[in-house]
């Protein structure tokens, strides 16, 4: 099997957005002196307690909070800025500004789950519904009860980041289907600040985000958001056409998955054939989540495409494509290589009646 090279070109472009940006954090809190006094059990269930708490307490403060920051995301020798501003209110909800500092000017402006991409020097604009919820600093697809059904926590005091105090967890794995994370939090409002994932074999940072400079509460002004998702004359607005899939009922099926992980979202989107003057190529696309850890499995047509099978890496992020017959399986995630092979040797296709 051919190894793969991930660039931009031939992986991050062609999928959503979660995958090129995305968010991995935590953070906790410390138990109380006297739970070493009731025992183990005792202690474990109040730390796990307190620890869910929290988890679920970060994500609400990165969809309630109001905020504005930098950030920067580090993957081996990539490093890539950016800077955020977020309002939230009971009645206008959430507006997000997004906007890349390095490289060529990206801008995502939203409201709610409406997005709005701006490419500059294309004067393009997609606009789309956004489709996940667990960017940064946001975190969960799920509970915290329910991350911490494959993950352990482990409370490691207080750091500052940012200027700001926070709570310091290590969540690590309790099997070999994922990377284990170090994650800070803001000790006032439970934002997250930084988040590391780990090889849980040696510790080595495989990746990170984090707020280099950030202030959270006060006047954050929507205004320029609202202006910039209404004055879009001159623009070359794009709606990819995205609509949900039953892939099981095309024949397809996932067998015994790596456990933890649920399928939290299935759609088709089309891709452009290796041939301008062929139609485009439907793509099939599950995702599946143990709600920190994210993976996707994508289904296309082998025919007019130009994929090859091979697997390969960057960073956390892992790829391996097979072939099926007469399609393409494509699996791609922030997990070990290992996962992404426990989910392709489960998948097997039967041509529905």
């Amino acid at each position: 099997m051919q190894t793969l090279r991930l660039n931009k070109k031939t992986i991050w472009g062609r999928l959503p957005a979660f995958l090129c940006c995305a968010a991995v954090m935590f953070t906790a809190l410390s138990v109380a002196p006297r739970a070493h006094a009731q025992g183990p059990s005792a202690a474990d269930a109040a730390t796990r307690q307190s620890a869910a708490q929290l988890l679920d307490r970060i994500q609400q403060a990165a969809q309630q909070q109001s905020y504005e920051g930098t950030f920067v995301y580090q993957r081996g020798e990539f490093v890539q800025s950016s800077r955020i501003t977020h309002y939230a209110s009971k009645q206008d909800g959430e507006f997000e500004k997004l906007e890349s500092l390095d490289g060529k000017p990206r801008t995502m402006l939203r409201h709610n789950d409406d997005l709005y991409t701006f490419v500059p020097e294309r004067k393009l604009l997609v606009v789309e519904k956004r489709q996940n919820k667990d960017a940064f600093p946001a975190l969960l697809s799920t509970s915290g009860d329910q991350v911490l059904s494959v993950y352990e926590p482990k409370m490691l005091g207080n750091d500052r980041v940012a200027g700001l105090d926070s709570q310091v967890i290590q969540l690590d794995p309790k099997d070999n289907f994922r990377f284990a994370y170090k994650l800070w939090a803001d000790a006032k409002t439970g934002l997250l600040l930084r988040s590391q994932m780990l090889d849980p074999s040696n510790g080595q940072v495989l990746q990170q985000l984090a707020f280099t400079q950030v202030r959270i509460g006060g006047p954050v002004d929507k205004t320029p958001i609202v202006n910039g998702m209404r004055n879009i004359e001159g623009w070359n607005v794009v709606r990819p056409p995205l609509q949900p899939v039953d892939i099981e009922a095309q024949g397809w099926s996932f067998g015994q998955t790596a456990p933890g992980f649920q399928k939290v979202r299935e759609v088709r989107r089309p891709m452009a054939a290796r041939d301008a003057s062929e139609p485009p190529i439907p793509v099939d696309q599950a995702v599946f989540s143990d709600g920190l850890s994210t993976l996707s499995v994508f289904i296309e047509p082998v025919k007019n495409n130009s994929r090859k099978e091979g697997s390969g890496s960057s960073g956390a992020t892992h790829v391996l494509v097979k072939r099926n017959g007469d399609y393409f399986i494509t699996l791609l995630g922030e997990v070990p290589q290992t996962t992404l092979q426990q989910f392709a040797s489960a998948i097997e296709y039967k041509a529905p009646r």
